[in-house]
């Protein structure tokens, strides 16, 4: 045995062995092993934004199917073990940054959303919150023509933000 295979596996590989997970653990999935499908209906949109629930149901659907693996995802809850249902129930979006000339620069839209997922199975809730609060950003370059042109990629950023929030919370059981 040459002398560099000697030290890779008296001293290098065990140390590996030892300091290899430093702690560190895969998420696992909290919901409960029986789900192996899941609902994910279009949110309800009780807000006066039109059409902004399809960008929050499909940000969703999205994230847990970038994220998990043994989940299947449907819309229809007579074929799942359990559902998420959402309420978009308030978007507003004010001025926060105006220009040396008095206009709006910078918008803040701020969107409110309840969310519960519920077991079918066994009828339980397994996670209810009422209001999950987003904020974001968009900043208008040019006149008030490009305030509608700006404000869709900020949803769509917002949207992507609670997706993400949302699913990291299903999947850590926090």
């Amino acid at each position: 045995m040459t002398s560099g295979r000697r030290l890779l596996l008296g001293g290098i590989l065990p140390l590996l062995l030892l300091t290899g997970p430093c702690g560190y653990r895969r998420a696992r999935l909290s919901l409960p092993a029986h789900i192996r499908t899941l609902a994910i209906p279009a949110f309800h949109n009780t807000s006066l934004q039109y059409r902004v629930e399809h960008r929050f149901t499909q940000a969703v659907i999205e994230e847990f199917l970038r994220r998990t693996r043994g989940i299947r995802i449907t819309a229809d809850p007579q074929h799942a073990d359990a559902v998420l249902i959402g309420d978009i129930r308030a978007l507003t979006s004010r001025g926060v940054l105006l220009d040396e000339m008095g206009r709006v620069r910078v918008y803040e839209i701020a969107i409110t959303i309840g969310v519960t997922v519920r077991d079918l199975t066994r009828n339980a809730i397994l996670l209810d919150v009422p209001r999950f609060v987003f904020r974001g950003e968009y900043e208008i370059p040019e006149g008030p023509e490009s305030l509608f042109a700006e404000e869709g990629p900020a949803l769509d950023r917002i949207a992507r933000e609670f997706a993400r929030s949302l699913v990291s919370l299903l999947l850590s059981g926090a």
